[in-house]
């Protein structure tokens, strides 16, 4: 079952600039009387893409309007809009967007990203959902040595939350905070341990690398772990957040993403170039700044607040 579920009109204020592109900007397309032709498709075309959909995914929502255009199955510019929104609502994967736990012991999460995309808030978002919400006994491990006052800040969310931290001085090595995160949690009996990593630009293989040796230390400490990697992604960032996700995959094998600063871009439809481009799930995206700003993610909830409509969120 979802173990948390926001209202959705929190979701609706959240996607409220990438609405503007998809709804507000395209809805005056879609005036009565308008009849369908090559120009139309073309505007419409540009304002996906101003969303940051994705080129295929872009193309396939406009051949399937043309098709039915040329075929002679729909004439104006409102028939097209429901075509739209039932491709926007179809094609998702069944993929598996709940957190995955450890039968016994602590699970861990582990999660990357990198610097600037919202990796700490991130953190001490799930850390409330999971303490709050479902809870959990959770610890944070503070294996970000290497950014000037990362540690500073996850402990002040620590702090915030009412959870244990492990930490190191800065510029210790991760993988040993890491291994004493391990073995802090086990002794104490957490349910949880999140284990934040050094910010890596995917683009530098030897910080890739040291990454993956926080994987193997977590994973011979503790049994099956990490039992979620989950890579925090910067919505405003659009289709560079793809390229991130390809690289960090290859490194590390993401079970999961975060969508981090969903509220402050225009960009939202990178959510559907992920689909379309990624076999990786978006299981979280984030609202806005607190804590409790987080929201499992709902493929039809997201459609809906897209569209300003009311939804149900889909069964678990």
């Amino acid at each position: 079952m979802r173990f948390f579920s926001k209202t959705l009109d929190k979701l609706k204020g959240a996607l409220r600039k990438t609405a503007q592109v998809l709804n507000t900007d395209i809805r005056t397309l879609f005036v009565p009387g308008r009849q369908i032709n090559e120009d139309f498709l073309a505007e419409l075309e540009e304002k996906f893409l101003l969303a940051d959909m994705g080129v295929n995914n872009v193309e396939r929502i406009v051949d399937a309007i043309r098709e039915r255009w040329r075929l002679g199955k729909i004439r104006n510019a409102p028939e097209a809009q429901s075509i739209v929104r039932d491709e926007l609502l179809t094609g998702w994967p069944d993929q598996d967007r709940e957190l995955h736990f450890a039968p016994s012991g602590p699970t861990v999460l582990l999660v990357a990203g990198i610097n600037g995309a919202g990796k700490t808030t991130s953190i001490a978002k799930l850390a409330w959902l999971l303490k709050n919400q479902m809870n959990k006994k959770v610890m944070l491990c503070a294996s970000d040595t290497f950014r000037a006052a990362a540690v500073d800040q996850l402990t002040i969310w620590a702090g915030r939350l009412g959870v244990e931290i492990i930490k190191h001085k800065m510029g210790s090595d991760p993988a040993a905070v890491a291994y004493d995160a391990c073995e802090a949690a086990k002794s104490r009996g957490m349910d949880v341990l999140i284990v934040d990593t050094a910010g890596r630009l995917h683009t530098q293989e030897h910080l890739m690398r040291e990454l993956t040796k926080i994987r193997d230390v977590v994973a011979k400490r503790i049994e099956g772990a990490p039992h979620e990697v989950l890579l925090v992604l910067d919505a405003t960032t659009g289709q560079n957040a793809i390229q991130q996700a390809k690289m960090f995959s290859q490194s590390i094998g993401i079970t999961g993403i975060v969508l981090a600063k969903l509220d402050g871009t225009a960009k939202g439809g990178v959510v559907l170039a992920i689909r379309d481009q990624l076999n990786i799930p978006v299981k979280f995206i984030g609202l806005g700044e607190t804590p409790q700003d987080i929201e499992t993610f709902d493929p039809p909830r997201f459609v809906a607040a897209l569209f300003g409509e009311n939804a149900n969120p889909s069964p678990a």
